[in-house]
């Protein structure tokens, strides 16, 4: 017999809807629709002109020929079109792929047809690399192209596409009756990790997903109504960590940024009365380390919100001489970027720096709306023992996990093996159940917020006539966080040079992937031949930088 709360109460269109990001927009341009949404240069955009054109470009995808679970990739730096993309292309049932703008015209063009776009959105900056991903697709599916024009950009503007992102804006219906996803599982966005092996593996975000972490921000950082964002974070990077759904949940303003200089952040700060900010330690590194002559004036009490490695005390205290307060979140483009925190008490603020430095410097505990993150034994998959020292690896479950990998089951189900997702990155989890990492199962590189496979720049390096053998690590760096450094055993009698071992990199890798120290000599091996990375970490003094 069925209980009495399972009788004669289903759920219809009068008590449930699917959570989606979109409804934020909605409900934010209804009641604020004068509140100011968007600044970039002189434009200042309000919620409602947001809302409008956002509605606009999904009605003229729609008259495209593009709708549900079509792929529509944009190519865009922290500009309005970038903003307005994360409302328009789901609203018109399609799917965002905002791809990395540091990536090389071989990788994008494999996301392209990978992801099987039917749209592009690129802005002039990235239109020559375009063009060459366009003419490198194995794909003879036609693709639409719309270039946006920036007032802001200053160099010379190439257009490669049928259309302006205006024009298009334009020919759409900035009333369009938009709908909700019929179901939240409904895919949202697809984003591209570095590619541990092989190519990049295109992961699947939902509606649900993107909501809940747009909330659980809100949650983490006491984020109040009508906050002042500064986009110095890449909203191609986990589709900003989620924050323009976020700033769209909180009536906020979008304080757009082309290009990340500390001068502009400055000004920004100054100009705009910026409250929050988010990106890796390069940028809050950038800031501290910035002239007094341009701190002056900077009110305290800025948000910054740090992820991709852990703060060190210089940083932290830097921070904390500028009036700003600093939040450490951890998370990877499996989980719609963070989705732990580690969150501050009060009695940490007695503590010396050293010590608040060592507490700051772990990754945390769950997000909000996360159901759990634990320390498990990949083997057994029974937690470690919370004793500081016992390893394990970081493993996620809950509302802010990815649906998968596209086309890829097999990798699909080794992520989710044992019904948990598995990070690869090894840790220890404390007494007070806070998360540390350790080491990094998947030869991850972060350097500057991109994670850079090891594996792939290796794969590179073996293709050079002279290389024997190479092995990859990441090398600390002041500015970077993390650099690549490269430990090569040359085949006998070969005689080259590092820089020739960078040029030969340089042709066949993005920039930031390029090796920055190249070492040569012959590498610390096993019995049965294995490089030892460890050891190799350990001189170039990474296995140091992991443990703050």
């Amino acid at each position: 017999m069925p209980s009495i709360y399972d009788q004669d109460l289903p759920r219809n269109a009068a008590n449930y809807a699917p959570m989606s990001p979109l409804s934020f927009i909605e409900r934010t341009a209804e009641v604020y629709p004068d509140r100011l949404a968007v600044v970039h240069g002189t434009l200042r955009q309000t919620w409602g002109e947001t809302y409008a054109r956002a509605r606009c470009l999904a009605s003229a995808l729609q008259r495209a020929g593009v709708g549900k679970n079509d792929t529509v990739a944009v190519m865009l730096p922290n500009t309005p079109p970038m903003v307005e993309a994360h409302f328009g292309v789901p609203m018109a049932g399609a799917v965002l792929n905002a791809l990395n703008t540091r990536l090389d015209a071989e990788t994008i063009a494999f996301m392209l047809d990978h992801g099987e776009a039917k749209a592009v959105i690129v802005d002039p900056e990235f239109a020559p690399v375009m063009k060459q991903a366009l003419a490198q697709r194995q794909s003879t599916t036609p693709v639409l192209v719309i270039d946006v024009e920036d007032a802001l950009f200053t160099g010379e503007a190439t257009p490669i596409g049928r259309t302006t992102y205006e024009a298009f804006l334009a020919s759409g219906d900035p009333a369009f009756a938009w709908q909700l996803p019929a179901d939240e599982w409904d895919a949202i966005c697809l984003n591209y990790t570095s590619g541990t092996t092989g190519n990049p593996k295109g992961v699947v975000y939902h509606h649900r997903g993107a909501a809940i972490n747009a909330i659980s921000n809100v949650l983490e950082w006491d984020m109040p109504k009508h906050a002042v964002y500064l986009w110095t974070l890449p909203m191609f990077h986990c589709n900003g960590w989620c924050f323009p759904w976020t700033v769209a949940a909180r009536a906020g303003v979008n304080v757009c940024l082309r290009r990340v200089e500390a001068q502009a952040i400055f000004d920004a700060i100054r100009t705009h009365g910026v409250t929050h900010y988010c990106g890796a330690p390069i940028v809050h590194g950038l800031l501290v380390n910035a002239p007094a002559t341009m701190k002056a004036g900077i009110p305290s009490g800025v948000k910054a919100m740090v992820a991709g490695a852990a703060p060190p005390a210089s940083m932290i205290e830097g921070m904390e001489a500028m009036g700003f307060d600093l939040t450490h979140v951890y998370g990877l483009t499996e989980v719609y970027g963070p989705a732990t925190v580690c969150a501050k008490h009060e009695s940490w603020d007695a503590l010396d720096i050293g010590e608040r430095a060592r507490l700051n410097a772990r990754q945390g505990v769950r997000y909000h709306l996360q159901r759990d993150v634990r320390v498990l034994n990949p083997e057994t998959m029974e937690p470690v023992p919370q004793d500081g020292e016992t390893m394990g690896e970081i493993m996620f479950k809950g509302n802010i996990a990815m649906k998968g990998y596209l086309k890829n089951p097999k990798a699909t189900e080794d992520a989710f093996a044992g019904g948990w997702f598995h990070s690869g990155d090894l840790a220890v989890q404390y007494p007070d159940g806070y998360i540390k990492i350790k080491d990094r199962s998947k030869d991850i590189i972060i350097s500057g917020g991109e994670n850079i496979s090891s594996i792939e720049v290796e794969d590179v390096l073996y293709r050079h006539p002279d290389v024997l053998a190479a092995a990859v690590v990441a090398r600390p760096d002041p500015k970077w966080g993390e650099t690549p450094c490269a430990f090569v055993e040359l085949k006998f009698g070969a005689q080259t040079t590092p820089e020739a071992i960078v040029a030969h990199c340089k042709k066949h890798l993005a920039g930031f992937k390029v090796p920055r120290f190249v070492v040569f000599g012959e590498l610390p091996k096993t019995s049965t031949g294995k490089i030892q990375k460890f050891e190799l970490r350990k001189r170039a003094g990474s296995a140091q930088a992991i443990d703050v």
